[in-house]
């Protein structure tokens, strides 16, 4: 299978009034020319395996021996004149069992199939069509791949259909376990109860504020789980920068907050009893600044020195 990202040149709505032109994940088949696509949130890493391994699960049901890719900076690149791939995407093909072609630099022709299928997208799917959004764009596309692999390839002489059930049977079957796919990570939740996924922002129930919580993002919904128990689950966002409430999370914010500010104080501590300081003064024989006894014999009221008149 022949890999590609294609940008198709229409804006698509990502809500929050934002417009952008998310990338299509294509996969062409080299023997029957059969076309598969499905369009991603990003290119990056986590999105591009989700969207492999979707194409794989729910329109494949198998698995290509080889996937054949550009350098396509989630896949690898070409160091010192070997190809490397990164670290996420060949643990990805380990799972699946297969191998990874990575065609060198600037060398369009090596997968000049997907390359046609891409034109084929631009010229016959996209004229004359207006999406919503993402989802919208995603059934509208897989609504018509059906119809367009059952024309005429005029390079093989018949429809892919015909050839493809020959491609399947030579591919490899399933993983028994399916990967480890999306976004993830575990974080302990502030007191905002939100998480950021892909620079957006998820509201959280706030019975998690100060707790270690993991959180999961597909291509369609953001998943934050505490101990194994769903405290979060929302769509996925395709825009960017926004910050996405649950009413639910949001009125148990406000609840905790009243109950904080209307708890009863804590009693005060009773203070440390304090000795009248006279009982020192006592104790030591000092009345009104002088030591108990004789009075002194220097300095008298009257200003005689031992009984003699100055």
């Amino acid at each position: 299978m022949q890999c590609d990202l294609w940008f198709p040149p229409v804006d698509i709505a990502l809500g929050f009034g934002q417009v952008g032109r998310p990338p299509v994940l294509v996969m062409a088949a080299g023997y029957s020319r059969m076309l598969f696509a499905v369009m991603i949130a990003s290119r990056q890493a986590a999105d591009l395996i989700a969207g492999h391994w979707l194409l794989l699960s729910e329109h494949l049901h198998a698995v290509p021996r080889q996937l054949v890719w550009d350098n396509e900076s989630a896949v690898g690149s070409w160091r010192a004149g070997t190809p490397r791939l990164t670290e996420e995407f060949d643990a990805f093909r380990g799972i699946l069992g297969c191998g990874v072609h990575q065609c060198r630099p600037r060398d369009p022709e090596a997968k000049g199939i997907v390359e046609r299928a891409n034109q084929y997208l631009e010229t016959s799917f996209l004229p004359g069509r207006t999406f919503t959004g993402p989802r919208d764009f995603n059934a509208q596309l897989h609504a018509w791949l059906p119809v367009a692999n059952t024309r005429i390839v005029r390079r093989i002489g018949c429809a892919p259909t015909v050839r493809w059930p020959v491609d399947q049977a030579a591919m490899l079957p399933l993983p028994p376990v399916a990967p480890v796919l999306g976004w993830r990570h575990q974080l302990r939740l502030g007191r905002d109860h939100y998480v950021r996924v892909a620079g957006n922002d998820y509201s959280v129930d706030p019975v998690a504020v100060g707790r270690t919580v993991q959180v999961f993002a597909g291509l369609d919904t953001v998943t934050v789980t505490l101990a194994g128990r769903p405290v979060a689950t929302h769509e996925r966002c395709w825009a960017r920068h926004q910050s996405i409430t649950d009413p639910e999370h949001h009125t148990a914010a406000l609840a905790m907050a009243r109950a904080a500010t209307h708890r009863p104080a804590p009693p005060t501590q009773q203070g440390v009893e304090q000795r009248d300081l006279s009982v020192y003064d006592t104790a030591f024989g000092i009345t009104d600044g002088y030591e108990a006894g004789p009075p002194p014999s220097i300095g008298t009221i009257d200003g005689s020195i031992d009984g003699q008149v100055a």
